[in-house]
Formats: structure tokens, C-alpha cells, sequence
């Protein structure tokens, strides 16, 4: 085996063949090369396959895994984790786009300041043909020094992509990894957040693209993207919706409980939480934030054909 490089990449994906190729040549021509990259593909029924084993072929980074059925977007997401060899790690998705230099800039923000526990940079959203849409402005105090001012802004806050950053994979390996209630995606930010402050990367260089088979669309309603997350959740008898919603809530005071941060700062965040969860609540059910992006800035002067690889000859 060849020795571990710093950073892993994992890119999970599912039916992704229209635009994976682009995703894995953005990755592949990062001006930082220290990284594998490890592509786990969840029983796809379209040509994924087929791409991605050509990308292995062509390049020693890469590493390609099938699973043998559908086992949702938690645990494939999970499942690059636990192959990942480096000291850092980063989730990659098959439909995204990535500046070259983002992982350069991310490894130095991350080995400049090592309270930092994950680093990104802005986001800009783009459609099917790679044209920016709308930049968003990253409104999160994500990197203050206290860990309920973080915690604060990410329950009562909206915006950020903080889980396409790059992590501390000892960090990330704490957390409850990956789950598959109602908004699992933010419970594991808001944990990694009360290990450390994160940085964000001043430039747009992460292009999330909109789509109309991307999962949010595809899957409206809670139980769907549950289930979407993991099949076991479609099962009403034993995952009520009621169910994905409390572990919601839970998820955040068992990662407060985890958390290695002073008795008062739990104390603090469990404060936190309560003022949120109360604020929410209505009679007979739960109500999750509004999953609304941030405000938008002007996209004149942000071009993807300028900073993503393999994107050169676009306009």
C-alpha cells in the first residue's frame, strides 16, 4: 500500500452519470495533488460505473467502490469516511464544481490555524450547464472563538455549505458521523463546530449545482429524503415522522453531550437549544428551520470557466 496523503476526498454518489466526470476532472486538476480520492457508488442503475472506473484507470488517486444495493446517501457518505487514509477530509458531490486552488487554500488555512477544525469557501450556485446563477454570502459566526456563539448561529442562522468542507478526520471520526433523520446534515455541522471555530476561504471557488433531478427535488417531503438518506426509514410503523423529527432535536443534545468543551459552555448550548426547540414547537408537532439560502451577491464577475479544471473551453 502507498503511503496515506494528507487529505481524502470522498465522492459518493448515485445515478450521477450526467455530470460526474465533470465533478471528478474539477478534482483531479486541483492545484494541490496530495490527495486520494475515494468514489463510492450506491448501486447506480446508469453509466456512473462505467465513468468512474475510467477515471481510476487513468489515475493512481483514485479508488473506485460499488456497493452491491442501494444503501442510502448516509451510509455511502459514511463508508468513504471509513476509508479515507488522510489527516484531513473533504465530501465531495458527483454534480459540483470546485475551483482549483480551493483544496490549496483550504490544506493552508487548515495548517495556518490549527484550532480550525474545518475550512471552505464561498459558495455560488450554478445550473446544469456549469452558468452561475447567484453567489451566496456566508452569514454564519462560524468562526468565533466560543462554541455556543458558533453553536447559536448555526440553530438560528441560515446558510452555509459547510458539508462540502474540508475537515480534521480525527474530528470528523467523533461526531455522530452521517445520519438519516430530518436535517441530519446540520446536527453534524453544529457537532463539528462545538469541537472548533471553521474558516471560510474569501472567493467563490465551491459552485453547487441546481438541477432538476437533484436529490432535494426529487425527495419533497420529510419522509422521503429520510428514506432517500436510508431505506429503512420508509417504513412508517417504525420510523414515524414524528420519530425523524425528535432525533433531529436529540442529534443536537447528543452532540452537545459529546462535545469536549467546559461544563458551562454545555451548559450554555443546551440553553441554546432549548430557546430554539421551544421555538419551534407547535402543538402536536415539530417544525425544522426553514431551509431558505442565504441573501445573494452579484455573479458579473465570477466565472467557472476561469478557475475550474477541465472547464477551460465553456463559456
Amino acid at each position: 500500500m502507498t503511503a496515506a496523503p494528507r487529505l481524502s476526498v470522498g465522492l459518493p454518489v448515485y445515478n450521477g452519470a450526467s455530470y460526474v466526470a465533470e465533478s471528478i476532472e474539477a478534482l483531479l486538476g486541483q492545484s494541490y495533488d496530495e490527495f486520494e480520492l475515494i468514489i463510492s457508488d450506491n448501486a447506480s442503475t446508469d453509466d456512473t460505473g462505467e465513468i468512474c472506473r475510467h477515471y481510476e484507470k487513468l489515475d493512481p488517486r483514485v479508488s473506485y467502490y460499488r456497493q452491491p444495493v442501494n444503501v442510502g446517501l448516509a451510509p455511502n457518505h459514511n463508508f468513504t469516511v471509513d476509508k479515507a487514509r488522510g489527516e484531513l477530509f473533504k465530501w465531495a458531490a458527483g454534480d459540483d464544481l470546485y475551483g482549483r486552488d480551493l483544496l490549496k487554500l483550504c490544506v493552508e488555512a487548515m495548517d495556518e490555524y490549527p484550532q480550525v477544525v474545518l475550512a471552505h469557501s464561498w459558495t455560488a450556485m450554478i445550473d446544469g450547464d456549469g452558468t452561475v446563477t447567484k453567489a451566496l454570502e456566508y452569514p454564519l459566526a462560524t468562526a468565533a472563538p466560543r462554541a455556543p456563539d458558533r453553536f447559536r448561529s448555526l440553530l438560528f442562522d441560515t446558510g452555509g455549505d459547510d458539508d462540502g468542507g474540508m475537515m480534521r478526520t480525527d474530528v470528523l471520526r467523533r461526531t455522530a458521523m452521517k445520519e438519516s433523520y430530518h436535517h441530519a446534515d446540520r446536527t453534524i455541522i453544529a457537532e463539528l463546530a462545538l469541537h472548533g471555530p471553521f474558516y471560510q476561504v474569501p472567493d467563490w471557488l465551491y459552485f453547487r449545482r441546481d438541477h432538476p433531478d437533484r436529490a432535494e427535488r426529487a425527495c419533497p417531503t420529510v419522509r422521503s429524503r429520510c428514506a432517500n438518506m436510508d431505506p429503512r426509514r420508509a417504513s412508517r410503523l417504525r420510523h414515524p415522522v414524528a420519530r425523524l423529527h425528535a432525533e433531529y432535536i436529540w442529534g443536537y443534545a447528543s452532540a452537545i453531550r459529546r462535545a469536549p468543551i467546559s461544563r458551562q459552555d454545555q451548559h450554555e448550548c443546551y440553553r441554546i437549544l432549548a430557546e430554539w426547540a421551544t421555538r419551534r414547537i407547535r402543538p402536536g408537532r415539530v417544525v425544522g428551520q426553514q431551509g431558505a439560502d442565504p441573501p445573494a451577491v452579484q455573479t458579473a464577475q465570477i466565472s467557472v470557466a476561469a478557475v475550474v479544471a477541465g472547464r477551460e473551453g465553456h463559456r
